[in-house]
């Protein structure tokens, strides 16, 4: 193939990624990957968290990183937070430093075990895959896996789910898929939606129908549950936590699926909050700021009243 081919786009999603007519996929706007550690004092140990890596599928290279506070008693159970990374389906990971920074407070604040998930990325492994991977390990987690610190220490009485961006679509549907099959294994505390990607029409559309490997639409519950009452009346959740952000674009999809749930008859308790002034994911890029700084106190708050 010349190099006048190689270089022809043949679908433009910048800035997320591109891909070209060769197959070459390019992606933007990576967070330098960071090693996990067991040494808390490092700096991959989040200051007072530690972290290790395993594999929960080698045929299909899915993994996660586990986040464990620094001193906790061998015998004392701990709530778990699955988290979700965002990425558009097609970037990000939960080696990235971005991610691993946030979950690392997140489990400091909390007081909490953390699985984070290294799902399969889209267009490579086409949607369903990453939906197939966060389903399957909450239920490895809620079965036993032979991985010392979720046997020691994982209360799955007290489980949390959350994510942001697409890792929001994909909490929303690995709960409402949970509630239905694993309920006798694990019962989810709350869902935490941060910034939500249920599409917004035109070009995110388009990518969703780019990244998926059957026929589908923006009205594929998958990525938009508000399609689908049915399956929001079956959540079964202790209470739902929607984050918006002012300036996001994708900020009128998370207020139809907060109208959507109530609308629905779910019985559940649902909370939101906005930040005002904010774009998507700004607590990423700058965690440091007072506003990320209290969205971090809000989403602890949350977890702390769920217990």
């Amino acid at each position: 193939m010349d190099s006048t081919s190689s270089n022809q786009v043949l679908h433009d999603f910048s800035p997320v990624f591109r891909i070209y007519k060769d197959g070459r996929i390019e992606r933007f706007n990576l967070s330098p990957f960071v090693p996990a550690s067991e040494d808390p004092s490092s700096t991959a140990g989040g200051g007072g968290v530690r972290s290790k890596d395993v594999v929960v599928s080698p045929e299909n290279n899915v993994s996660v990183r586990l986040f464990l506070p620094q001193s906790v008693d061998k015998d004392l159970k701990l709530p778990v937070l699955i988290y979700i990374h965002g990425g558009a389906f097609a970037v990000g990971s939960a080696f990235s430093s971005a991610y691993h920074g946030y979950v690392s407070s997140l489990v400091e604040e909390s007081n909490i075990l953390a699985v984070s998930i290294e799902y399969r990325l889209a267009p490579e492994n086409p949607i369903p895959a990453c939906f197939e991977d966060c389903l399957q390990v909450l239920n490895w987690v809620a079965s036993d896996p032979p991985e010392p610190w979720i046997n020691e220490h994982a209360d799955l009485s007290k489980v949390f789910v959350a994510g942001d961006s697409a890792g929001a679509t994909l909490t929303h549907y690995t709960v409402a898929r949970a509630s239905v099959e694993l309920e006798e294994k694990v019962k989810i505390a709350g869902m935490i939606l941060v910034h939500p990607f249920f599409g917004c029409g035109n070009q995110v559309d388009g990518l969703w129908e780019t990244l998926c490997a059957d026929e589908t639409g923006p009205d594929d519950p998958r990525l938009n549950p508000m399609a689908d009452s049915d399956a929001l009346t079956k959540l079964r959740c202790g209470g739902v936590l929607v984050c918006t952000a002012e300036k996001d674009f994708l900020r009128n999809r998370g207020v139809m699926y907060v109208e959507g749930l109530k609308k629905s008859g779910w019985g559940g308790e649902i909370e939101t909050v906005e930040t005002e002034g904010e774009g998507h994911v700004f607590h990423l890029w700058n965690p440091n700021c007072e506003k990320a700084k209290l969205f971090m106190n809000r989403v602890v708050s949350f977890i702390k009243s769920k217990l």
